[in-house]
């Protein structure tokens, strides 16, 4: 007989991934599978392993949510065959969330569970949108209310929330926000108390519509706000305590695309500046194992005068093969190093090396003339870099005569392991390589008329217009700050249209 596994009820707090607590998130990492709603962020199941199940149980286009009961049969099932299940559900599981229901389920089977709490919409939204849901001498208390269906909003519930000065927080009440405003006008509720609508809060697209109860209906009509909404209804509606810290990217949306290291370290400042990221981490590092001629390289590496990265990835995998084969890092005393940029160089900075040539340009071609430059006809160079790697570099060497081994190292590939959506609405798509421009084409992506397209350098240029792209934007600096600068530039000249609703 399997031994029994464990459930979790993890709440994933609302809006953006990382209100998620840390209980949470560590046994994201752990579990063997995730059985998710369709409203929490995405972003999360990155924390999952490749080999996790993933489970949406949600509304998603085409499908209806899973009931209930099928629910928990899909909890009831997993944990009979021993496996570790994260219940991942939006906001807390105990509010509005059914987690009682699931549990009651669990015990039914003896199941071992535990619950992990997460912030709820009925707090942090109304907060993050300025308002306080309880304020001295304003309001004492709040009642968390569900407007979803007719059975909420009963003759008597209604009387008794029109009769309170405390603050009202409804939650899935948007499609009937008309009716809940007018009924508890007809019971007595001032029809100028301050009201107001919060949609996709917590998140880069939140819009928050204010007004009076008589006419925050019509103001969410007019500004074609779509769930999922939070609306308030009280004094503290009036406050507005929202971030005075500026994000000059909110409501900008961005495809990242490139490996997941590349796209979380872009993607990570982005967010920082209010931008909505849609993360396409479809490139992979297939590094080449232990690979013999490497290493007899690196066991000889005395013999160079100089080593040249032209990647992050390469010095990553460089740095990891060193520890690897416990090469002591003193006999590269008088080794000298070159990299393609500060962004490689930084990765050898943490290993205590630190580069002796950064062009200032941050291409292939540019580092060959550095390189150039310093090195003389007695030196010789070990160059490690990606299966695909510009053959500016060489061309360069070659005409100074320079000596080098050009040793592979490592590949770039799609990863496949992924689902993308195919078609790229957002406002902005970053290029940081012409492999990934290769990979989007190739691969059945596509962009919207409207999307603009920022890209590093002219080696990623010349790949779009290989491809039939004749408009784009090349960062200044070639590095993930000249993408962020770019980006910037562009909406402030350009007035990027930005989300008014979902």
């Amino acid at each position: 007989m399997n031994k029994l596994g464990k459930v979790y009820l993890v709440g994933a707090g609302c809006g953006d991934y990382d209100l998620i607590t840390l209980r949470g998130m560590n046994l994201l990492k752990v579990c063997d599978t995730v059985v998710y709603d369709s409203l929490i962020d995405s972003r999360l199941l990155d924390f999952t392993s490749d080999t996790t199940e993933k489970i949406c149980v949600g509304k998603r286009a085409g499908h209806h949510s899973e009931k209930q009961e099928r629910i928990n049969e899909i909890l009831v099932e997993n944990a009979l065959n021993g496996k570790t299940v994260v219940r991942l559900k939006g906001g807390d599981p105990f509010v509005f969330g059914r987690g009682g229901e699931e549990i009651l389920a669990l015990k039914k089977h003896n199941i071992s569970y535990s619950i992990v709490p997460g912030i709820s919409s009925a707090i942090a939204v109304p907060e993050l949108a300025g308002i306080p849901v309880t304020h001295r001498k304003t309001s004492r208390s709040f009642h968390v209310i569900t407007g979803h269906t007719a059975e909420d909003l009963i003759p008597e519930n209604i009387k008794k929330y029109a009769s309170t000065d405390e603050t009202l927080v409804i939650l899935m009440g948007l499609n009937n926000l008309s009716k809940i405003a007018e009924t508890l006008i007809l019971n007595g509720k001032d029809k100028n108390t301050p009201a107001a609508v919060i949609s996709h809060g917590a998140s880069a697209k939140q819009k928050t519509i204010r007004s009076d109860l008589k006419n925050i209906a019509d103001e969410v009509k007019k500004h074609k706000i779509k769930t999922p909404a939070v609306i308030i209804i009280g004094e503290t509606a009036a406050f507005d305590f929202s971030t005075n810290i500026n994000r000059p990217l909110t409501g900008v949306s961005v495809s990242v695309t490139g490996t997941e290291k590349l796209v979380d370290k872009l993607s990570e400042q982005l967010y920082a500046l209010g931008a909505d990221i849609n993360k396409l981490d479809y490139l992979q590092i297939c590094e080449y194992g232990n690979n013999k001629i490497f290493y007899d390289y690196l066991l000889n590496i005395q013999k160079y005068s100089m080593i040249v990265l032209t990647s992050m990835n390469g010095a990553e995998i460089f740095l990891k093969h060193l520890k690897k084969l416990k090469i002591d890092i003193r006999k590269l005393g008088n080794v000298k190093f070159a990299v393609i940029g500060n962004g490689t160089g930084e990765i050898l900075e943490k290993a205590g090396i630190y580069p002796d040539i950064i062009p200032e340009i941050y291409t292939a071609k540019e580092l060959g003339k550095r390189i150039a430059e310093t090195v003389s006809e007695t030196d010789k160079l070990l160059i490690l870099r990606a299966e695909k790697g510009s053959s500016d570099l060489t061309d360069v060497l070659d005409k100074s005569g320079i000596i080098y081994d050009d040793i592979k190292i490592y590949d770039v590939k799609m990863n496949n392991k992924k689902e993308y959506d195919e078609k790229i609405n957002s406002n902005f798509i970053t290029f940081a390589s012409s492999s990934g421009v290769n990979a989007f084409f190739e691969n059945g992506f596509s962009l919207s008329d409207s999307t603009e397209i920022i890209c590093i350098g002219e080696v990623t240029s010349q790949a779009l217009i290989k491809k039939g792209i004749d408009k784009f934007y090349i960062s200044d600096i070639q590095n993930v700050q000249g993408i962020i600068d770019t980006i910037l530039r562009e909406v402030k000249n350009e007035q990027i249209q930005t989300y008014e609703s979902e």
